[in-house]
């Protein structure tokens, strides 16, 4: 029974949880905070993934007889995604309710997501430690600095947030390709594999698949975040009908998009690019645009819809 509490806690710090929350927020519930939250816990995630590179730190079950592998899993381990991307998905998401109680509910969620990831022996105390330290760093960030980058980002040219877009994603896939060279030909020890076999994961070869889909991801979201600041954000769907319909669309646009990925077996690293920059951007823009033209948004102007921004971030003299 607690390892069964443990495997659900450890699901909602995983991707698999985060993404359709952060969508069904930005399509249907609250567009700004979805759209902020969405782009910090991207940025977070390519940075985990670039520093696992960097550190190759096994895992727990991988080395020590002791430790039961209850989570299969064959990427290394340091620092801890879950950790990492726990306190700045909730951390972030919390800041910006005004009760305690959804902060305390939070921070509880947070510790819980750690611990279910030693329990697991998916990580070490020190790796889920790690994950917290750099979360939380990058959350302060965001609360602190986010504001005023929004700010300066909303002043720039269309031209130059198009570069910006591409340019800082395509730096952060740099530093993974950089990190990826020394460990190109890097074979699981023998111990390892039957660990991980053990397990229930399976063995891939190394690949920058990972971080080339989530820095198409950033990409995309950045792009398409910098075309809905001058087109105005979708508003919430007001009802639970309105909303299912623009799930419907949204999803419907996206599985062609998807589906691009299903004939190869591993996509090649520009491949997975491309198709996740196509997904995010259609999730961000293509998807409200098609809520405007088929009746599910009224068409909204950028001066009269919430911003990316806080009221007050923009740029001097633009109504908020």
């Amino acid at each position: 029974m607690l390892t069964g509490f443990m495997h659900a806690v450890s699901a909602v710090g995983s991707a698999a949880f985060y993404v359709p929350l952060l969508v069904v927020l930005y399509w249907c519930v609250a567009p700004r905070l979805g759209a902020r939250a969405a782009a910090l816990l991207l940025l977070s995630a390519t940075l985990n993934t670039l520093l696992k590179l960097v550190f190759h730190d096994p895992r727990p079950f991988w080395t020590d007889p002791a430790v039961e592998g209850l989570a299969a899993h064959s990427s290394f381990g340091m620092p801890s995604g879950h950790a990492q991307n726990g306190i700045v998905a909730w951390g972030f998401l919390a800041s910006q309710a005004r009760r305690p109680l959804p902060r305390a509910g939070a921070a509880v969620l947070i510790v819980v997501i750690g611990v279910s990831r030693v329990y697991l022996g998916a990580h070490s105390v020190w790796q889920v430690l790690a994950g917290w330290a750099i979360g939380g760093a990058l959350l302060l960030l965001a609360l602190t600095a986010g504001p005023a980058v929004a700010a300066w980002w909303t002043r720039r040219r269309a031209a130059v947030q198009a570069l910006l877009s591409l340019g800082a994603p395509l730096l952060l896939m740099a530093a993974a390709w950089g990190a990826f060279q020394p460990i190109e030909d890097f074979r699981y020890p023998l111990r390892w594999r039957r660990a991980i076999l053990q397990a229930g994961g399976d063995i891939e070869p190394m690949s920058l698949a990972q971080p080339a889909m989530l820095t198409g991801a950033l990409f995309g979201v950045l792009a398409g975040l910098s075309i809905m600041a001058r087109r105005g954000l979708p508003g919430p769907a007001g009802t639970v009908p309105r909303g299912l319909a623009r799930l419907g669309v949204g999803i419907a646009g996206a599985l062609p998009l998807l589906a691009l990925n299903l004939p190869f077996d591993g996509p090649h690293p520009v491949q997975a690019f491309a198709v996740q920059a196509l997904v995010a951007l259609w999730t961000v823009a293509g998807a409200p645009v098609a809520f405007a033209r088929l009746g599910l948004a009224a068409p909204s102007r950028p001066e009269t819809t919430p911003a990316v921004t806080r009221p007050g971030d923009g740029p001097p003299g633009r109504p908020q």
